[in-house]
């Protein structure tokens, strides 16, 4: 079914990022699988071609789009080819840029902006931590004022980017007696004393992404570091998600379409009792439903970006698109994983290293099981 979401100038966009992906992203792909994180050569490259900085000011030196249909091309291009690669970009330009633009100091905005989008300050968000995942209101990381500066006490965990973030934007309570209403945003930048990183963590999927655990000593940071207003960060994270959530499922489809595109072109090929395995009926018909539950999600996601983009998206819906892609990708992946049989266990193919690549996308974000909890509160539940 045609898309009709897209113009031709998102078109154009989409030949560039792809011409991207293929000369600067696939040639380093295996070496980025070995070394767990983005290459800072690839940041910069994207840098210059003016992926990271879509949404920010011509000021500096973003490219002013006003509209988040480009960071979806750039989402679904780089989903197709592995998902940790959107999951890597997407934390910078669809999660963290929000919370720079429209809530940092003008002080910190002059300071991290240009880096952004550059690809010279790569940035992350510290939300998730270990005693905790979906509930953002039972956080323990603290913020402590002292003077004109605040003292900032925790960890976080699951951290995408972390190893190599020159910053982290990090939720801590400001005020722990108010549970969530005590929850501000702070900036922290690479190098400051008591800001130290753990290992990379050993993920079952999605190797090319630096996942790390952070932690935080005493942790000294600026007034002008406060990002948003004080005591206001879970309200600030909860009018962002929405988007997060969009980006998930953007990238869910995609990743599932790249896979399921390469399964229909071996099961046309690949011959079992003198004929293509795709002519059996079962195989056949299996590859009809997974068409289909695609094409399907695929409309959907793309009412939830025409909203989006109109500025009608709302929580319930942004979770509709999470919880349901997400449980279609892996849906997807799995009956591509039969279809190539014994060689989709082997870690060579990529549908192999998608089947574990997508099983966390039920989990990150907020769980499916969260994303049904809002829904069903939207019902009125």
């Amino acid at each position: 079914m045609r898309r009709t979401v897209f113009e031709p100038d998102h078109e154009l966009f989409r030949a560039s990022v792809r011409e991207f992906v293929e000369r600067t992203l696939l040639p380093l792909d295996e070496d980025i699988r070995n070394e767990r994180m983005l290459r800072r050569e690839v940041w910069l490259e994207a840098g210059r071609q003016g992926f990271l900085g879509m949404q920010m000011p011509e000021q500096y030196g973003g490219q002013d789009a006003g509209d988040f249909r480009f960071n979806a091309v750039i989402g679904e291009e780089l989903a197709r080819v592995a998902a940790a690669y959107n999951s890597i970009v997407s934390i910078h330009v669809d999660i963290c840029a929000p919370y720079l633009l429209e809530l940092a100091t003008e002080e910190a905005k002059a300071k991290w902006l240009p880096g952004f989008c550059t690809g010279e300050t790569i940035t992350a968000i510290g939300m998730t931590e270990p005693s905790g995942g979906s509930d953002l209101a039972a956080l323990k990381t603290t913020a402590v004022r002292d003077g004109d500066a605040w003292v900032i006490n925790g960890s976080k965990t699951f951290i995408t980017n972390g190893g190599h973030a020159d910053l982290v934007i990090v939720a801590a309570k400001t005020d722990p007696s108010r549970g969530a209403k005590g929850i501000t945003l702070f900036g922290v930048e690479a190098g400051t004393p008591g800001f130290t990183r753990g290992t990379k963590l050993d993920k079952v999927g999605q190797p090319e992404a630096d996942t790390s655990e952070l932690f935080f000593e005493n942790v000294r940071v600026p007034d002008s570091h406060v990002i948003g207003e004080l005591d206001r960060g879970f309200i600030h994270m909860m009018e962002r998600l929405p988007q997060e959530r969009l980006s998930c499922a953007i990238a869910n489809v995609a990743h599932a379409r790249g896979v399921l595109e390469e399964t229909v072109a071996y099961v046309k090929e690949r011959q079992a009792f003198g004929q293509p395995i795709g002519a059996f009926q079962h195989n056949k018909f299996l590859v009809a439903e997974l068409i289909t539950k695609l094409d399907v999600a695929q409309a959907f996601v793309d009412q939830c970006l025409a909203a989006h983009v109109a500025g009608e998206l709302d929580t319930a819906d942004a979770s509709k698109a999470k919880w349901w892609t997400s449980e279609t990708q892996n849906q997807i992946i799995d009956g591509c994983v039969q279809l190539f049989g014994g060689y989709g266990y082997m870690r060579e193919y990529r549908v192999a290293r998608a089947w574990m690549d997508a099983r966390v996308t039920k989990i990150w974000a907020g769980s499916n099981e969260i994303m049904k909890e809002i829904i069903g509160r939207s019902a009125g539940l």
